[in-house]
């Protein structure tokens, strides 16, 4: 089974139950995602899905020939071929004057020829099920657990997900820059009586003096904020429209609007998989 998927944050609104009630949600675009890679546990140690989600603006060669695109030679590797096949040719004749016999000869020339087309077949670099994919914004591998493994080029749909039940949302914060420690940690500050007017603000003291004698690794500073990734837990699926690629989930949901984030089964689905594999 397929733990999960990715998708972009749309942002929130509010629909209403069959009671009236307003529910908050959260609209997320997941899918569809695309297989690039299967890792097993014979080969990997471990059994795993690349997802590829989103297009990419501008792609290096090395990902688009993970993602089996065929590459043509660069100028440098264009040269060395050039290079590679002169130096054939001129042992090939070397050789061939140096033959005592047609029969050698014919075999130099042959043998000339292959490594001529092996070296030219080597440019190009085909990989993944044998036709060119994306290239994607993003990849990331989501676990498998039990169940049949699915193969390269497959899509991942909304459908993975049904209403009810419980999913855990991935995503990066907000980034807020470098914060104090009232903003970062939520704390008091000091008085703002008896002359320390200046000192509101301020995080006070940060550690004793004579022991330990130093500042303990851990404590509440100042410093940046935000851009963590964060892990929402048992958020309930109230809505998953396969039509639009859309999944509507109740709460809220990190990070901001347009951001990437990870929809993963809820625990309860993970185990019930386990111990069914």
């Amino acid at each position: 089974m397929l733990t999960g998927m990715l998708g972009r944050k749309v942002g929130m609104t509010q629909i209403f139950g069959s009671n009236g009630t307003a529910i908050p949600v959260t609209v997320i675009e997941a899918g569809p995602c695309t297989i690039t890679q299967v890792k097993t546990a014979g080969v990997d140690g471990y059994e795993a899905v690349q997802l590829g989600f989103g297009t990419a603006k501008h792609a290096t060669r090395p990902e688009l020939g993970h993602l089996g695109h065929t590459l043509e030679p660069t100028d440098r590797q264009r040269k060395k071929q050039q290079r590679d096949q002169a130096k054939a040719r001129q042992e090939a004749r070397q050789r061939k004057e140096a033959a005592a016999t047609e029969t050698e000869a014919d075999e130099v020339e042959s043998e000339a020829a292959a490594a001529q087309a092996s070296g030219a077949r080597g440019l190009r670099r085909r990989r993944g099920s044998g036709k060119a994919m994306g290239p994607f914004r993003v990849l990331r591998e989501v676990r498998m657990v039990g169940g049949e493994s699915p193969t390269v080029g497959d899509t991942i749909t909304v459908e993975m997900f049904t209403p009810g039940e419980e999913v855990d949302i991935i995503g990066t914060s907000k980034g807020k820059g470098f914060a104090g420690v009232m903003k970062r940690h939520g704390f008091r500050g000091g008085p703002r009586t008896h002359g320390q007017s200046d000192r509101a603000r301020a995080p006070g003291s940060i550690g004793a003096g004579t022991t330990p004698g130093r500042v303990l690794k851990g404590t509440r500073m100042a410093g940046r904020m935000g851009n963590d990734r964060v892990t929402i837990k048992a958020l309930r699926v109230v809505e998953a429209d396969a039509a639009r690629n859309l999944l509507l989930v109740q709460g809220s949901v990190p990070g901001a609007n347009g951001g990437i984030v990870m929809i993963r089964k809820g625990q309860a689905q993970l185990t019930a998989a386990r111990r069914q594999s």
